[in-house]
């Protein structure tokens, strides 16, 4: 894990490679994490997520985004879904909807994030 600034935000990035966040025990802990790295966005690789959180009948993306809005923590979640959202309209609306926020992003690299951090500092 590493944090960095980018377009002013503290970013905590979570490695590939680690313990999957797979309960909203998880999400409470990468919280005090965060806050110990004083990151206000946590990007989390798509592989650290456990398969439950992309089937939105288990609430656990609910529970896991909710966690870090209630924080004040942004959420980005880095990698390829494609496969998730090709087997759900209910999660491709999910991710629609959350990008168009600021909360809760889902990317498909490192270099989207930048850019999208790029351009929500140049509002």
């Amino acid at each position: 894990m590493q944090t960095d600034e980018r377009s002013g935000i503290r970013v905590l990035r979570l490695d590939v490679d680690g313990d999957p966040i797979s309960t909203p025990d998880d999400a409470s802990d990468l919280v005090g994490t965060a806050w110990s790295h004083r990151a206000t966005m946590i990007a989390v690789p798509v592989e650290r997520l456990d398969p439950t959180f992309f089937d939105l009948r288990s609430g656990m993306a609910g529970e896991i985004t909710q966690k870090f809005v209630n924080y004040r923590l942004r959420l980005a979640v880095i990698g390829d879904i494609s496969e998730h959202v090709a087997a759900s309209n209910a999660l491709r609306d999910f991710v629609w909807e959350s990008n168009l926020g600021e909360h809760v992003w889902f990317l498909e690299s490192d270099e989207d994030l930048a850019m999208r951090l790029a351009d929500r500092a140049g509002r």
